[in-house]
């Protein structure tokens, strides 16, 4: 049995949507940061971060294969039952009126403010069903552009952001003198650009 403090941290991880898909994801098998990364369309960066506050709340553990990759599992498995109980009888204490009219103004703006939230939600989430349909069809049109997955995690980390050379080394798997090949094949097709010190996905105007 977890006591109040564990289970408040339970809660505060549990609280964020990537999370809780990453745990879901991990849920069939173990998994790489990039194979997290694109199965669930997220940034390499952010997937490490997610992975290095569960790992170090021992919801997961981590190994390495033989090509250094390091993999993540749930060291255990997670159910969170909520029981709601109805409690009868229960008699409101006389607050004075101007307490009474703070009380109910705060209410109303907390309603307010969920009502905003759940509206943003709603809105996220049609947004990420958005990304994984446009990423699907980027996927199938790739052709010769992309031609295989080094590419694609150089697209997938530039999507999320500017970034320079030494910046990608940190988000991707790649050695440095691959990821210099990489891009700079990238940018002979037109897939990527360099403006200064920093590499961006091409935009249709060259912009």
């Amino acid at each position: 049995m977890l006591e109040g403090s564990e289970v408040s941290r339970l809660l505060d991880i549990l609280g964020n949507r990537n999370r809780r898909r990453i745990i879901q994801l991990l849920r069939q098998k173990p998994c790489f940061v990039t194979e997290i990364s694109e199965r669930l369309v997220l940034s390499p960066k952010a997937v490490i971060e997610h992975l290095q506050l569960m790992e170090r709340e021992q919801l997961l553990v981590s190994f390495q294969d033989e090509r250094r990759r390091k993999y993540y599992y749930l060291s255990h498995d997670i159910n969170v039952i909520v029981n709601l109980q109805k409690q009868d009888g229960v008699t409101l204490p006389s607050v004075e009126e101007n307490q009474r009219t703070r009380f109910a103004r705060n209410l109303e703006a907390f309603r307010r403010m969920v009502r905003a939230r759940d509206e943003l939600l709603d809105n996220l989430e049609q947004l990420e069903r958005e990304i994984e349909s446009r990423f699907a069809e980027v996927m199938r049109m790739r052709g010769s552009f992309v031609t295989d997955d080094g590419d694609l995690e150089i697209i997938l980390a530039l999507s999320h952001a500017d970034l320079r050379l030494a910046e990608l080394e940190e988000v991707s798997s790649l050695s440095t003198d691959e990821l210099k090949q990489r891009l700079s094949n990238l940018m002979h097709t037109g897939v990527v650009e360099r403006i200064n010190d920093r590499y961006r996905i091409r935009g249709t105007h060259g912009e």
